[in-house]
């Protein structure tokens, strides 16, 4: 399937998903911790019986791809950054919290300039500018 069509899908998966998230939390009155546990055990049933034929890859993917995936998406994206999120459903509006969350890819480019070493453009630096004006513009 096209990336970008699998991109635009992510985006609002996300975004519905997010409002969900947040009706859900307001309506047990839970505290976020239980909402990203209960996100977090449905995804890995549902992720875990996608993936099962190719879990057996596991072993032979070696030990730097294994940390890098465990810290990037396990600690800092998947644990970190969802208690940040769903902290941050619970007490904001959706239309303050979901604007900055999805900054999101400018940090990554950042960090793939930075640490990756991918070029800056100058398309780069105007699809940034342009993302941050957009935010500032929805939450002011």
């Amino acid at each position: 399937m096209n990336p970008q069509l699998l991109a635009l899908i992510t985006a609002v998966a996300w975004g519905v998903g997010g409002y969900f998230e947040k009706k859900g939390l307001q309506a047990g009155n839970l505290p976020p911790q239980v909402g990203i546990t209960l996100r977090t055990a449905v995804a890995l049933v549902v992720l875990a019986a996608v993936s099962w034929p190719q879990l057996r890859l596991i072993p032979a993917a070696g030990g730097r791809s294994l940390v890098l995936l465990i810290v990037g998406g396990g600690v800092v994206a998947g644990s970190v950054g969802m208690l940040c999120f769903y902290a941050a459903l619970k007490g904001a509006p959706l239309n303050r919290v979901m604007p900055i969350a999805f900054t999101s890819p400018l940090f990554g480019v950042l960090a793939a300039m930075l640490l990756g070493g991918e070029a800056l453009t100058v398309k780069t630096v105007l699809g940034m500018l342009m993302t941050v004006g957009g935010i500032v513009l929805l939450t002011v």
